[in-house]
């Protein structure tokens, strides 16, 4: 299981005011972290309903934590408020947790009868509300964390199947076994402490030693061959949205995801205004003839005379005293003024032909927003279609509150990889190298997409050289993405650096699809920032197509989430499509290069050809790739022509 995240929330009046007075958060933090939890500083808050809630809404909507604990105001104390906040939020009520918290702090005072625990999930997140004490708090985690409970549960809320839990009861084992199959530390390595209590520590390293000689390398990967699904839950689970800022409503908003909910500051239109070119009048007022005067000529504070009307464009606001608009098209020019040489000018006189009835063509103040109205929701993408800045613009915000959009570091690895644009020969058998085709591609789509692109070139493969490229990387981008250096060859140094030298986590070096097995995910904690902070890492295959396969199945929906976009809209849209060809189906999944059309008889795949991994061409033109299921022994072999499939969409579909 990978690791789990925890937060810890301390209410109470008094160490909102001083921190220092906090004792039981503190003690919840050292013993999940001994536990093997990724768990970061208490957050302390008073004892109010609004700022609890919104505490636990924070961390349950964005989806990066799988457990909440409280600790204190679950007592009959006045001020004694946390199951009123938290119980409202509560979809699954877990009655069990209760019992077996009031149970064994029972076996301790009777006074344990007067806690009100709460626990139950909201969306994704478990919740258990703790006493204040710190007594009873060591009590309750005591209980919970004994015999897998809290493993089993999250293991549940997390979709999994808790099977491993099942077959060790199934077998008569103690739970001191199911405590110890369930480690919290990445990968399912055991995180084994003594009586010094050290804080966890990231896993011995998997990858081979550098600097030992090629024969010492590993002849099978140490990596565990994992899922399409269990890889993208893995991204999901530890790439989390970065930093909140506030940006000016200017085109160069698009891309950005909004942190707020965005309300109307004012009333749209501020006041009375027209829906059409006309005058505005009195609906008082029979058809004749009327002065007409503007705005040229016409304070719109000044009421309107009753000989005269007011000459008013869409949009406009009506003035003084007028409550209808008439439409040009019921008048007709009566007179106007002459110029110097005697040429028609502007309106003088005109006849209206119609009386109008009261706010005929009027948009009256708020019709089309009102003040305090919900807008644009938090989680909503301002897309280049120019919609939501025009809303924005629209009521009247001239800043906003947005997710910072990631810079992605990205570089290319190998001796045998030689810039494009300052190709030099390599040296030796007179061999001249393999251009690099995977950093420019990769630096179109980002940039294509509005990511900001460190280019770190080409790294050669040697350990000084990585670390260099790493480091920058870590200091000026948010994710690094690196081709190539990911299989078993002695000079793929990726893997080794990462664990070997930045102390990173690599959460999964294999994956079952075609193209991109190799394909690696790792973090790596960054200096300076707060606790648990990590910087995600992808280094794709170097082989051409794999590289972009899996920057559109992988990169892209890691790079959104980091942005601030829904985890259901991070991933690229998928639709339905029929097959133009056959397409044989591989044991793993497998992400078929296509070319989608919509006709009239609805969207179609044609194959680009040949998929080898390594032939960029089958990229050429395509947007899109049909997702092919594992073949199974007993089941089809191929999807045939005019069969029906997923294809991932990533370009822009084209007609037949």
């Amino acid at each position: 299981m990978s690791s789990m995240r925890v937060a810890i929330l301390t209410i109470s009046d008094t160490a909102s005011i001083d921190a220092t007075a906090d004792k039981s958060g503190p003690t919840i933090q050292q013993i999940i972290q001994e536990q093997g939890f990724d768990c970061r500083s208490p957050t302390i808050v008073p004892d109010d309903e609004t700022q609890i809630q919104s505490f636990v809404k924070d961390c349950s909507e964005r989806g990066n934590v799988d457990w909440i604990i409280t600790t204190g105001g679950t007592g009959f104390g006045v001020r004694d408020r946390t199951p009123e906040a938290i119980s409202p939020l509560i979809e699954r009520d877990a009655p069990g947790l209760v019992h077996l918290m009031v149970s064994a702090s029972l076996k301790h005072t009777p006074l344990a009868a007067l806690s009100r625990p709460v626990a139950g999930t909201v969306k994704n997140t478990l919740v258990v509300t703790l006493p204040g004490s710190v007594k009873a708090v060591k009590e309750n985690l005591e209980v919970l964390l004994s015999g897998g409970v809290v493993d089993h549960a999250l293991d549940l809320i997390r979709g999994g199947t808790g099977k491993q839990v099942h077959r060790i009861l199934a077998s008569g084992s103690s739970s001191n076994a199911i405590v110890s199959s369930q480690s919290h530390t990445p990968q399912g390595h055991h995180h084994h402490h003594d009586h010094s209590h050290h804080p966890p520590q990231s896993r011995t390293a998997l990858s081979h030693d550098p600097s030992l000689p090629a024969s010492a390398r590993h002849r099978a990967s140490p990596y565990e061959l994992v899922s399409f699904e269990k890889a993208m839950d893995m991204i999901f689970h530890e790439v989390q949205p970065l930093s909140i800022s506030k940006q000016p409503v200017t085109p160069a908003l698009k891309g950005y995801v909004l942190a707020e909910d965005v309300l109307a500051p004012q009333n749209v239109p501020f006041t009375q205004t027209t829906s059409v070119d006309g005058y505005a009048l009195r609906s008082t007022d029979p058809p004749g003839v009327y002065k007409v005067v503007t705005s040229q000529n016409h304070i719109l504070s000044t009421p309107l005379a009753k000989d005269s009307i007011y000459r008013i464009n869409t949009g406009g606001p009506l003035p003084t005293g007028a409550n209808t608009v008439i439409m040009v098209e019921d008048t007709r020019l009566i007179s106007t003024y002459k110029d110097a040489d005697g040429s028609d000018g502007e309106e003088k006189e005109v006849e209206t032909l119609v009386q109008i009835p009261v706010g005929e063509n009027v948009r009256e103040p708020g019709s089309d927003v009102k003040t305090g109205d919900l807008v644009l929701q938090k989680g909503e993408v301002i897309t280049s279609i120019g919609g939501e800045i025009g809303t924005l613009a629209f009521v009247g915000r001239k800043k906003v509150e947005v997710y910072r959009k990631p810079i992605v570091a990205l570089m290319s690895t190998g001796n045998e990889i030689v810039d494009l644009q300052s190709s030099r020969p390599h040296s030796g058998d007179g061999w001249g190298g393999i251009f690099d085709t995977n950093r420019p591609s990769l630096q179109a789509a980002l940039e294509g997409m509005g990511y900001g692109v460190v280019d770190l070139g080409v790294v050669p493969d040697d350990i000084s050289s990585h670390v260099d490229a790493i480091k920058r990387a870590l200091e000026e981008a948010d994710l690094l993405l690196t081709t190539g250096g990911t299989s078993m060859g002695p000079s793929d140094l990726l893997k080794p650096v990462i664990e070997r030298h930045f102390n990173g986590i690599v959460h999964f070096g294999r994956v079952t699809i075609k193209p991109g097995k190799p394909t690696t995910f790792a973090s790596i904690p960054t200096l300076g920032s707060k606790s648990g902070d990590r910087k995600p890492v992808f280094a794709l295959p170097g082989n051409p197509a794999s590289a972009l396969v899996t920057f559109h199945v992988f990169v892209v929906p890691a790079l959104r989430k980091l942005g601030g976009w829904p985890r259901s809209q991070c991933q690229l849209p998928r639709v339905r499509v029929q097959l133009q060809n056959e397409m044989r189906l591989d044991p793993r999944t497998e992400f078929h290069r296509v070319v989608i059309r919509v006709g009239k008889e609805g969207l179609t795949a044609t194959s680009t050809g040949g998929q080898r991994s390594s032939r960029v061409a089958s990229l050429s033109g395509a947007n899109g790739l049909v997702v092919l299921p594992p073949r199974t022994e007993n089941g089809a072999q191929r999807l045939e022509k005019g069969q029906f499939a997923d294809a991932v969409v990533i370009g822009e579909i084209k007609m037949s």
